[in-house]
């Protein structure tokens, strides 16, 4: 398997993260045997996932009847269950954490999205998971709205690793990676060390070209344009990632151990079945990133994905793309704004959801 096409993107620098999470994937061997086979080095949870996970099958009964017998909270219920996946798994990958000195190795565990616009919530309750998971490889997800950037530099001045998620707009990103620097300089001021945090940059690709092609379908514009927006977006936000780790302000914290806020690379499945299934991740290879990927995108690009270094390859075209949108009249501030509102606004949905399943199966199991 050392020539399979994930191995290939892991060989050019890029880490390969899978979006997906469950007991069963744990249970049955398989998390461990795509980190042997697959290269793949990382796990962002995702609570669709676990609702499905938890309706399917038993593997959660035994320790959520143990749970309800002294909570019902449903909240608490579910984080009792997901922080339990969490721990394991970041047990499985820890082996690759160590081998990479901190590089990679990683589980992500999501705040409570209805905290969004919450700056104290979301201190609370990232600063809550981070102590429950109790996991040096483990990554506390906070959006990247502008209520969550100060819990962002908060969590990193306390020494913790974040990943930030729901970046959809250039200027917001550059407001991640100043929140991610002032937390470094607050943390090296306290007496911390700043070689022990890791964060990532989590851009969402293929949503971007999802609104964006529905408005450039509304004014008329080339069909040519279409599908070409997220590309773009995420081949700027890396040019801009190297800019802003680099200059003397970023040297003086480098020089004290601190690691790049690496570009993370997710929603990479293809939404519009026109477009090649596995675009978002061939049009975005480059060294020092991450691609977390769901299992379908996997497959099809371990099937028949091309390898190569382009994440930095037509970046003038990258430019154009966004000058050629703006003159056939979509507004690119406005459609990273309603993403960002639509983003949360999913997420709290799916935790909503979600916490239904959790009280349907505790229905499942006091009947039974």
């Amino acid at each position: 398997m050392a020539d399979s096409r994930l191995n290939q993107l892991s060989a050019l620098g890029q880490s390969v993260w899978i979006d997906y999470l469950s007991r069963d994937l744990l249970r049955s061997g398989e998390l461990a045997r795509m980190i042997r086979e697959d290269a793949v080095v990382g796990v962002t949870s995702n609570p669709t996932i676990f609702q499905k996970a938890l309706a399917e099958g038993d593997a959660y009964d035994e320790q959520m009847r143990e749970v309800l017998a002294g909570q019902d909270d449903l909240k608490e219920v579910f984080l009792a269950l997901e922080i339990k996946d969490v721990q394991d798994a970041c047990d499985v990958l820890r082996p690759v954490w160590d081998a990479t000195k901190g590089k990679d190795g990683y589980v992500s565990i999501e705040v409570d999205p209805t905290l969004a616009f919450d700056t104290d919530g979301t201190i609370a309750e990232a600063q809550r998971l981070h102590d429950q998971v109790d996991r040096p490889n483990c990554l506390v997800k906070i959006p990247a709205t502008k209520d969550g950037l100060p819990a962002i530099e908060e969590m990193i001045a306390r020494g913790h690793n974040i990943n930030v998620t729901l970046i959809f707009s250039l200027k917001r990103y550059e407001e991640v990676v100043e929140a991610y620097h002032r937390g470094l300089e607050r943390l090296v001021e306290s007496g911390g060390d700043p070689a022990t945090v890791t964060s990532v940059a989590s851009f969402f690709v293929s949503r971007v070209d999802t609104e964006a092609d529905r408005r450039l379908e509304e004014v008329g514009a080339p069909d040519e344009l279409k599908g070409k927006l997220a590309i773009a977006n995420a081949k700027l936000a890396y040019e801009r990632c190297k800019e802003l780790h680099s200059g003397e302000r970023w040297q003086a914290l480098h020089d004290k151990g601190a690691h790049t806020q690496r570009c993370l690379w997710a929603s990479t499945s293809t939404k519009n079945p026109a477009y090649r299934d596995v675009m978002y991740v061939e049009e975005l290879i480059g060294p020092e990133t991450v691609d977390t990927m769901p299992q379908e995108t996997i497959d099809a690009f371990e099937d028949h994905g091309e390898v190569a270094l382009t994440l930095e390859a037509n970046l003038d075209e990258a430019h154009r793309v966004f000058e050629q949108v703006a003159e056939a009249g979509v507004d690119y501030d406005d459609v990273v704004v309603t993403l960002e509102q639509e983003g949360v606004q999913k997420f709290s949905d799916s935790f909503t959801e979600l916490l239904d399943g959790v009280s349907a199966k505790r229905g499942e199991l006091v009947s039974a």
